[in-house]
C-alpha cells in the first residue's frame, strides 16, 4: 500500500478489524519512511448491476437513489438512518444474489415495498403513492386496504 503523505510503497499494517457489519475491513496502518499513519478499508468488489428502466434506458446501480427515496419516504417518522442503510443494503445483497447483471427497476421497488411495510406503514405509504403513481383517492385507498388486510391475516407475536 502507497503512504498517502510520501507516495513510498513501504506500509505497515498496525491493526486490522471489521467494519461496516462485517462488509469491509478496516486497517490502520504506518508508513516505514516517514511514520505517517492512515487508514484503509477493503472491501469486496461485486460486478456493476445495470438497471433497466420502464423506458428501456439502462444505467449503472445507484444504492443513492433508493436511499434518497426512502429518507423522503421515512421523513418524520420513527425509522433511523442506520435501518435505511440495512435496509438498502439487504436490498442490494438481494440484488446481487439473483446473479443477474441486469434488474429491472420494477424489481428494485417491490423490493423495497415488501421492506418498507415491515418497517413503518406510513413510510410504505408515502413510498407506494410515488412508485405506484396514484392518481386519485380510490387507488390511495386500495393500497391502505391492503395494508388492513395483512395486518388482520398475520398471526400476532406471542
Amino acid at each position: 500500500m502507497k503512504c498517502n503523505q510520501c507516495q513510498k510503497n513501504d506500509t505497515k499494517v498496525i491493526e486490522s478489524r471489521d467494519a461496516a457489519d462485517g462488509e469491509a475491513i478496516r486497517r490502520r496502518r504506518v508508513c516505514i519512511h516517514c511514520g505517517h499513519r492512515f487508514t484503509t478499508y477493503e472491501r469486496v468488489e461485486r460486478p456493476q448491476l445495470v438497471v433497466v428502466k420502464s423506458s428501456g434506458v439502462r444505467e449503472l446501480f445507484d444504492r443513492q437513489k433508493i436511499m434518497s427515496g426512502l429518507y423522503r419516504a421515512c421523513e418524520k417518522t420513527s425509522v433511523t438512518n442506520l435501518q435505511l442503510e440495512k435496509l438498502v443494503n439487504e436490498i442490494e445483497n438481494e440484488l446481487q444474489a439473483l446473479g443477474d447483471p441486469e434488474v429491472r427497476t420494477a424489481t428494485i421497488g417491490d423490493l423495497v415495498m415488501d421492506r418498507l411495510a415491515e418497517l413503518n406503514e406510513v413510510a410504505y405509504v408515502r413510498f407506494a403513492s410515488v412508485y405506484r403513481k396514484f392518481k386519485d383517492i380510490n387507488s390511495f385507498e386500495r393500497e391502505l386496504s391492503e395494508i388492513r388486510e395483512r395486518k388482520t391475516t398475520q398471526t400476532p407475536v406471542r
